[in-house]
């Protein structure tokens, strides 16, 4: 696949689906994304007692959104500060840059593939722009849409 010059510089987006909390219903939307060549980058689950939402990174997100709508998901787009690091000790350091920057983190979750063989942790944030900033200043790398699409 080509990667056009503005999604290697897009942020990266995650989808929000909801679903029924029913036996399968996660089963057969990853076999649906593996079926059309749709890789799960990283995921994680909100469960209640009638329903989950699901968070997940894909590396086609054009793709995905097509397929979720035709499979009759429901869902939303949420876009993401996803953070490159060398190890896991890195967190701290990156969460040491994010409260000298007074952000606050929403949520967050790992990476299941990791791009370019590094650990990379998507964040939820206050304020993605100076999150940014600040994670760039301390020496951290910010992945875009480019650096996961396959």
């Amino acid at each position: 696949m080509t990667q056009t010059l503005e999604a290697r510089h897009e942020p990266i987006t995650q989808f929000s689906v909801f679903m029924e909390n029913k036996l399968g219903r996660l089963h057969d939307l990853i076999r649906v994304f593996s079926q059309n060549n749709v890789h799960v980058m990283a995921m994680t689950i909100l469960d209640t007692t009638d329903s989950a939402i699901l968070r997940i990174i894909v590396d086609d997100h054009e793709r995905a959104g097509s397929i979720l709508k035709k499979h009759g998901f429901l869902y939303s787009e949420t876009p993401v500060l996803v953070l490159e690091m060398n190890s896991g000790n890195d967190i701290h350091r990156a969460l040491c840059a994010l409260l000298e920057a007074e952000i606050n983190i929403h949520y967050t979750y790992s990476f299941i593939t990791r791009p370019r063989d590094r650990c990379a942790l998507a964040l939820s944030l206050e304020d993605p722009d100076v999150a940014a900033h600040a994670l760039q200043h301390s020496g951290f790398h910010i992945l875009t849409r480019g650096d996961i699409t396959r």
